[in-house]
């Protein structure tokens, strides 16, 4: 059940951190998201942040989240 948790709070920070233009702010974002959430499903926010930050900062770098510009 925690990894399923951890993997959702990944997911949600990914929808929610492709919206910005660079790695730190979709890693703020991630991590505000994954700590939000965590909390909420009753997981270690501190945990569930930390894979919001990672997701937000490297979704772009996967091909997950490409900046507007970066797409054309």
């Amino acid at each position: 059940m925690y990894t399923k948790s951890i993997i959702l709070a990944a997911v949600a920070a990914f929808g929610l951190s492709a919206c910005l233009e660079t790695d730190l702010e979709r890693g703020a974002v991630g991590g505000a998201a994954g700590a939000v959430i965590g909390n909420q499903v009753g997981i270690d926010p501190v945990a569930a942040g930390a894979a919001g930050v990672a997701a937000g900062l490297l979704c772009d770098d996967v091909g997950v989240c490409r900046p507007a510009r970066a797409r054309r």
